[in-house]
């Protein structure tokens, strides 16, 4: 009996690329489809979580959106990666600054997520563990960024369950050196290792909580070209 299809995704092995790109939003899910992919089918739509498959630069690829949070992309990534065939997954997102070095619309690459979740306590470790990215896919990300000219950071990023934080904690991350804050990135990288896959999460900053710098719904949604064009031109380097 196969695992396909799935309470999440109507599709089958052969619907998806062995990348995956995943932005939170649907709604940007079809405008990279729309935008940067050739050919793009739809090939899950269930509860709105819109997946294409085409063509970028002749490699085939597929992008499909997780929803917001870390329990939201663990189901994703896991069925994905353990039923769908995928090696590898792209998170392209926004995430808030938590330093006076980046600005709204650069590009942190997380080699790292720290979380504040209790995500990985299902894989019953005796003790803590962190969670990273793919060096493969790092790396080239990195280089990608290099070739196209855009303004990029490497390192820690912190992975939060809470978007509205009543403690007000989020800025004590910065005095570790963590970049800036998402909600997904955690899980995505505890889901790839468990499963022996790939990942990496590329963001934009959106928005600062150092700087009284934002960018509009729309922009968060279409404007952040540069993160998508990296992340499809690291897909050509696996």
């Amino acid at each position: 009996m196969s695992n396909w299809p799935t309470p999440h995704i109507n599709a089958t092995p052969e619907d998806f690329a062995p990348t995956v790109l995943m932005p939170g939003d649907p709604l940007r899910s079809k405008f990279i489809a729309e935008n940067f992919i050739e050919g793009a089918r739809l090939v899950n739509n269930v509860r709105g979580v819109q997946g294409y498959t085409g063509f970028y630069k002749g490699k085939r690829v597929s992008v499909m959106a997780s929803g917001m949070g870390q329990p939201s992309i663990g189901i994703y990534a896991y069925e994905l990666y353990n039923f769908f065939g995928v090696e590898n997954i792209i998170r392209v997102g926004s995430c808030g600054s938590l330093t006076k070095d980046l600005h709204v619309k650069d590009i942190i690459l997380a080699m790292g997520s720290c979380t504040n979740s209790n995500f990985a306590s299902q894989y019953e470790l005796p003790g803590t563990f962190s969670p990273i990215a793919d060096y493969k896919l790092l790396t080239a990300a990195a280089e990608c960024c290099e070739k196209a000219g855009v303004r990029y950071y490497v390192g820690n990023i912190y992975s939060s369950d809470l978007f509205y934080d009543d403690a007000a904690s989020t800025l004590r991350w910065a005095k570790m050196g963590v970049l800036g804050v998402e909600m997904e990135s955690a899980a995505l990288y505890c889901t790839a290792a468990r499963a022996g896959k790939r990942a990496l999460a590329i963001c934009t900053v959106s928005d600062s909580l150092v700087y009284d710098e934002c960018m509009t719904a729309a922009e968060r949604e279409q404007s952040l070209t540069d993160m998508i064009t990296v992340a499809l031109e690291t897909s050509l380097k696996i």
